[in-house]
């Protein structure tokens, strides 16, 4: 196991410290996520009443694969906590989500929730938000014109393919574009701008929503706390 794998399991796993008995959680999406849903299903094999609402059709491959119990909002409107990755982080605690496509689902749960846990490596740490391309997700129908709006606000939108360079489809059926806006200087206002075009989904910036960072070293785990 590198490094990395080894800080992702350690904040993956640290996060279960905010999970008790009868909880509906929501089940991020993500290599870190990876580790909370394997190691959550240890517990729930071994009697842990829980039940996960995931975020992707990959999290929800892992929930059925380790054991995790799984609803969904016809059942529960309201989580008791969501647990979930960042591509970034900055120092507060505003987030860039998305390099995953899931960033939709991923926004309906975090706000959902009472608590929502954010678990990274250290590598996703921040001073600013936009070294990593802002992801949008948008309507397949007349995505070019959408993208030539997002662009007026000073960015390159490029619409995301697969490694066979086909269009990469989101779970929900929409593409998705990844925008280089450089330095993001102020997240609230942009991801108001962005939510405001006709045909955008949802952008990946999630500002102002962490409760709770939990950051995996190698060896060892930082929570940070408002």
């Amino acid at each position: 196991m590198t490094n990395q794998d080894n800080a992702k399991k350690l904040a993956g796993e640290a996060s279960l410290s905010h999970i008790e008995n009868g909880m509906t959680i929501g089940l991020g999406s993500g290599s870190t996520v990876y580790w909370m849903i394997r190691k959550l299903g240890e517990h729930a094999r071994a009697g842990l009443d829980v039940k996960g609402i995931p975020s992707s059709w990959q999290s929800a491959a892992w929930a059925n694969e380790y054991g995790v119990p799984l609803t969904d909002f016809s059942e529960a409107q309201k989580l008791d906590v969501a647990i979930d990755g960042a591509d970034e982080v900055d120092g507060q605690w505003d987030l860039i989500k998305g390099g995953g496509g899931a960033l939709a689902r991923e926004k309906i749960i975090a706000a959902a929730a009472r608590k929502f846990v954010v678990i990274v490596d250290e590598s996703k740490l921040v001073s600013r938000l936009g070294d990593f391309k802002l992801p949008v997700e948008i309507l397949p129908f007349g995505w070019e014109a959408t993208a030539g709006q997002i662009a007026e606000l000073d960015c390159n939108p490029i619409l995301r393919c697969n490694d066979d360079n086909s269009v990469f489809v989101s779970d929900n059926g929409n593409y998705i574009v990844d925008c280089d806006f450089g330095a993001i200087q102020e997240p609230t206002t942009l991801h108001q701008q962005l939510k405001q075009l006709t045909g955008v989904v949802e952008d990946g910036l999630f500002p102002d929503m962490a409760d709770e960072v939990i950051v995996g070293y190698h060896g060892r785990v930082e929570v940070l706390r408002g």
